[in-house]
């Protein structure tokens, strides 16, 4: 009978959950409740049940000769029988019955069964568990209902079962633990209905977030609480925090933690360095976490031998030792040691050894406080790819994720392919999460690699405004397709409008043209400029732009582009200098560009390590009324102050860039194609404030930007995180900007249209002599958009440039 009273005493202890819906919820609008019977009656009925079935033993000898089943209404006689461990024929046997009965309430069909014996005869007495009509959910607001529906069993149409309802209890208390809400209270209630359903309420009290209260770390020496609270991402709360969840208890973020600070002590030496206990203790009144990090540090090593060994063949260990980064005697840093590694090993398959490895080997020598290192290079396991499968892709086309693969069948496999393959794919930005498993090929030296993807949208329509220095206040509408059919093209279309600019544009985009590595666009475009705020005239674009790209490897890659755009220059005033109204008029312009750029950044939106350098020119003259030749190097390193900082969010950044060009074929000298310095690239100074400008003179007082034909800039940047709003998605930066442009590049024998006199305006600001500005800024990734504010300070600058101390811009898509 231990079986049977298993099962019963779990369908009575769940009772309690389930309780008589109330008046208030039938007003609501459900179906009036049956009148449940009060959990004592049951409960009694239950014990009486089972007493009279311990109280009855079967008598030994007798054969069943039937079997009667009574109760079941949607459950076919047959499939009852069916659960039944006994037959007719079989002899009454308590051990079978005890088994048939379990058998039954293990289906969860039946809220009661009774088996009694008349005769040779065998009653069957069943209650059948009703169904769920509906599943609600009340007083939630941190939790949605459809992320809920996606956690509990139960299911509309579905047998209902205590047990199952308790246990979505519990899950709905898990979901809201993992949102900080250890106070929540989830009652679940019972509404009997006619027809043996019931609907199913969940009633919810979500309770206030359960937020880190007092972060504390016991057996620090080395470091004191306030630098060991910025290694870990879990944040005490404070006031400013309303837009982060670090302040937010979470068990997983804990683990994580504590793996941050194994990390950060392994980085500075500290080899033997433990993590003890992480745990997190509730407060008496459920509102607060109190979270305690309790750790041995150990002693701390510095480097000592460094040494190589190889059993590479034809790479002997000499030939390796160029790759070595690290030097004797200083703090030992794990990561460092790793990078080396890692570093070696991804050098020594890109030059024909695809399953080299390199696994570092520390000795310790405590007496001494250093750590021996061995950078041990061999060759691993041969593995080819026998096949690859790609699955979750419902609308990306599988050639296009195959194509963003470094391998394909056949290939040697390697680990490194698997990061690289992982990074090409999310860079697509087609998918929610990207994963790359292995699994064994046909032979010990074959390997399946699946590729599993999730989709996301990869449409957008946008609306948008802002405003900026620049142009003022600005209203845009967009709508694209970044992955069009599931090929990979990517088309847009969008518009532009603000006081002083009209723009409209349409792209198409292949990124891998004619099946090959080759990117190939098209642009077309109309641009209306309004320069009345520091210039006297408006322009005007109208064109095309082919475009066609191609990668060399996965630094190197070259782009070519030819434009045709007609061009004016209008809205002249008679105060304009001579130089403007000598602009005035349409254009063509017919140009053939191309563009070098050798790219090892970490990241293309905000960069944290690596650098970048390109090379261009622009040839006008295939046509058109433009003959010029123009040239632009630009270059960028970035510096990680990780090491110095113990912060990924320290960066310093160096940026320089050069420009020349020269006419040729007697074409016109448009000032619009000209070099011009300020803004973006010389913080401090207008849009094209420093530099080349007319003069005043006879009539005509108006001052007007002219550009230039060489140009070069530099800038010197510190990115860095602001105290106590970095949680809210704030980032500083200091910068230094200098550079200069001249050489004029308009006509200067110009002649009076009235009086057919030759004139000569002066020119201000044509000199190489440097500008130079400083500030500060900042970047805030608000929940109503992006805000850049930068204060520059012209600290050299030439007698007449414009200067513009404070630079901002603001907008959102949505």
């Amino acid at each position: 009978m231990t079986g049977k009273r298993s099962a019963l005493f779990v369908s009575v202890c769940l009772l309690p959950f389930l309780v008589q819906g109330s008046s208030s919820a039938s007003a609501a609008g459900r179906a009036p409740a049956v009148q449940a019977d009060p959990p004592a009656a049951v409960t009694a009925e239950r014990q009486g049940r089972f007493t009279a079935s311990t109280s009855a033993p079967v008598r030994s000898g007798g054969v069943i000769e039937d079997i009667q089943v009574t109760g079941n209404t949607r459950i076919e006689t047959n499939t009852v029988l069916s659960y039944m461990v006994v037959r007719p024929g079989d002899s009454f046997s308590q051990d079978d019955l005890d088994r048939s009965l379990k058998t039954l309430y293990a289906t969860g069909l039946f809220r009661d069964v009774t088996l009694r014996r008349e005769g040779n005869t065998l009653h069957v007495r069943l209650v059948e568990n009703p169904i769920v009509n509906r599943i609600v959910f009340e007083g939630n607001h941190a939790a949605k209902d459809e992320d809920l529906r996606k956690v509990i069993s139960l299911r509309p149409r579905a047998v209902f079962s205590a047990e199952n309802t308790a246990d979505d209890r519990q899950k709905i208390l898990e979901v809201y633990a993992q949102k900080a809400r250890y106070a929540a209270v989830v009652t679940p209630q019972v509404i009997r209905l006619a027809h043996n359903r019931v609907d199913v309420v969940f009633q919810i009290n979500e309770g206030p977030q359960t937020l880190i209260r007092k972060i504390a770390f016991v057996g620090n020496k080395a470091f004191g609480e306030a630098r060991l609270s910025g290694v870990v991402s879990s944040k005490e709360t404070a006031w400013y925090r309303f837009f982060s969840s670090s302040d937010e208890y979470n068990p997983d973020r804990l683990k994580y933690d504590a793996e941050l600070l194994r990390r950060f002590y392994l980085s500075n030496g500290y080899v033997d360095f433990q993590i003890k206990n992480a745990t997190g203790e509730l407060s008496p009144d459920r509102k607060s976490f109190y979270v305690t990090f309790t750790m041995d540090e150990g002693p701390r090593y510095r480097l000592g031998k460094v040494d190589i060994r190889s059993s590479l063949r034809h790479v002997p260990a000499k030939s390796l030792r160029k790759y070595i980064e690290l030097f004797a005697h200083q703090w030992y840093d794990g990561k460092a040691v790793q990078d080396n590694a890692t570093d070696m090993e991804e050098t020594l398959q890109a030059q024909g050894h695809p399953f080299a490895m390199v696994h570092p080997e520390i000795a310790r020598n405590p007496e001494k406080g250093v750590v021996n290192l061995l950078f041990d290079v061999s060759e691993g396991p041969r593995r080819y790819i026998e096949r690859i499968d790609v699955n979750g892709n419902t609308v990306t086309q599988d050639n296009v994720i195959r194509r963003q693969l470094p391998f394909a069948e056949s290939d040697p496999y390697t680990p490194s392919y698997k990061k690289y393959a992982k990074a090409a794919l999310q860079d697509l930005g087609f998918f929610k999460s990207v994963s790359i498993d292995e699994t064994p090929g046909s032979a010990q030296d074959r390997t399946n690699v699946a590729v599993s993807v999730v989709e996301k949208p990869t449409g957008e329509f946008s609306l948008g405004g802002g405003y900026s220095t620049d142009v003022g206040v600005i209203g845009n509408i967009g709508l694209k397709q970044h992955n069009l059919l599931g090929t990979g093209v990517d088309a847009g279309l969008s518009g532009t409008m603000s006081l002083w600019e009209k723009q409209a544009d349409f792209s198409l985009t292949n990124p891998a043209f004619l099946g090959r590595n080759l990117v190939a666009g098209v642009d077309i475009f109309g641009i209306q400029n309004k320069y009345q705020t520091y210039q006297n005239y408006s322009e005007s674009r109208y064109g095309i732009t082919l475009r066609m790209g191609y990668a060399y490897n996965r630094y190197l890659s070259q782009s070519w582009n030819y434009s045709l755009i007609r061009r004016s220059v209008g809205d002249t005033w008679s105060e304009s200098s001579w130089y403007i109204l000598d602009q005035s008029g349409k254009s063509l312009l017919s140009q053939l560009s191309t563009n070098l750029v050798y790219d090892t950044r970490d990241n293309h939106m905000a960069p944290h390590s690596g650098y970048m350098v390109s090379v261009g020119g622009d040839f006008a003259g295939l046509g058109g009324d433009e003959r010029y030749v123009r040239g632009k190097i630009n270059g960028a390193y970035y510096i990680p102050l990780d090491d110095l900082t113990n912060s990924h969010e320290w960066t310093a950044s160096f940026r320089a860039g050069m420009g020349y060009m020269t006419d040729w074929g007697g074409g016109r000298h448009d000032i619009i194609d000209n070099f011009y310095l300020g803004g973006n690239n010389l913080r401090g100074f207008l849009d094209g404030g420093a530099g080349p400008r007319s003069v005043g003179y006879a009539g005509h007082s108006s001052e007007d930007l002219l550009g230039g034909r060489f140009m070069y800039n530099a800038s010197a940047q510190l990115n860095f995180p602001i105290p106590f709003l970095s949680d809210m998605g704030v980032k500083g930066r200091a910068f230094v900007d200098s550079g200069s442009v001249a050489g004029l590049r308009v006509r200067r024998n110009l002649t009076n249209p009235v009086t057919d006199a030759p004139y000569y305006t002066r020119v201000s600001g044509d000199t190489l002599r440097p500008r130079v500005s400083a500030g500060a800024g900042f970047s805030w990734k608000s929940p109503f958009g992006l805000l850049n504010i930068d204060l520059g300070v012209p600290v050299m600058r030439s007698h007449n440039d414009r200067t513009q101390l404070l630079r901002f811009g603001f907008g959102q898509q949505f």
